[in-house]
């Protein structure tokens, strides 16, 4: 008997009758269709952080063995990076990397909220399910959210690279070593990271306020990008402390994770991602049942 693999069991899926790209139908795949032309926003509280967080963990805990596995992918492509990277005479943008997946990581984490919702519906939970994502009616859409997070990446390290330039460059660094010393011992190497600090933390915020509930609300219901991005915009609005906390500490745990050699992301996506479907679940009102 064969056993299959995750890449052949999406493959299978897609090639079978009916199931391509964003085939599921509306009544399908949304188990609760809103009655409102508009989501509705709470106003949440810093318990609902932990709140969110301890049941993002659980979702972890349930399936702990198989996200991690498949989460593994991060941390490689976070090694080829830093490959490369180093390589390439590109020390100087390791740091911006690992700062950068704070920035993508609403994206990569798309099957993480969508095995959360699965298990909200279903009371269960199977890795499998993440690959549900790609039979989304809302496919389109959220690749399209996906893609102005890579390009704002992208531009992040444009301007990470920029700052370097004016103040360090334009040669590479020679050596770790020396590139440190550079940093800490000079007045322009703390030029760079007070400049490189302000300018990821605009990225980060500009992220965080069109993304913070964009990608779960359109897994959950049938909205535009428009919407969700609204949506999004109006959750920062009504709880700018309570997200700006969640921001800051998505972006630590981030950056802990990537620090060595981008392994402790192995746990810290995972448990970021479904925690962020509760949380999206916290800030905007559940739909109602349609007909």
């Amino acid at each position: 008997m064969h056993i299959r693999n995750p890449i052949e069991w999406v493959v299978e899926q897609l090639e079978a009758p009916g199931k391509t790209i964003g085939s599921a139908p509306p009544e399908t795949y949304w188990s609760l269709l809103s009655q409102t032309s508009e989501p509705e926003i709470r106003r949440i509280t810093m318990a609902d952080l932990k709140a969110a967080l301890l049941q993002g963990l659980d979702d972890f805990t349930a399936c702990r063995t198989d996200v991690m596995f498949l989460c593994v992918i991060y941390p490689v492509i976070g090694f080829f990076i830093a490959g490369a990277e180093a390589k390439g005479g590109l020390l100087h943008l390791l740091f911006p990397t690992a700062f950068g997946f704070a920035l993508v990581g609403p994206f990569f984490a798309l099957g993480l909220y969508e095995m959360s919702r699965r298990r909200e519906m279903t009371g269960k939970m199977r890795w499998l399910d993440m690959f549900n994502v790609l039979l989304s009616p809302s496919v389109g859409p959220v690749a399209l959210l996906g893609l102005l997070l890579i390009v704002l990446f992208l531009a992040w390290l444009a301007v990470a690279q920029g700052i370097y330039d004016i103040t360090l460059g334009p040669a590479p660094p020679v050596s770790v070593g020396a590139f440190l010393q550079e940093i800490f011992t000079t007045s322009a190497g703390w030029t760079m990271v007070l400049l490189g600090w302000g300018a990821g933390a605009v990225f980060a915020a500009c992220v965080l306020a069109i993304s913070v509930v964009s990608f779960p609300l359109m897994l959950d219901r049938p909205v535009t990008l428009r919407t969700a991005i609204i949506t999004s915009l109006m959750a920062m609005r009504h709880n700018p402390v309570q997200l700006g906390a969640w921001g800051l500490l998505v972006g630590a745990l981030l950056f802990v994770g990537a620090l060595p050699c981008f392994i402790g992301l192995i746990l810290v996506l995972p448990i970021l991602g479904h925690s962020t479907w509760h949380l999206y679940r916290k800030v905007v009102v559940p739909p109602t049942k349609g007909a």
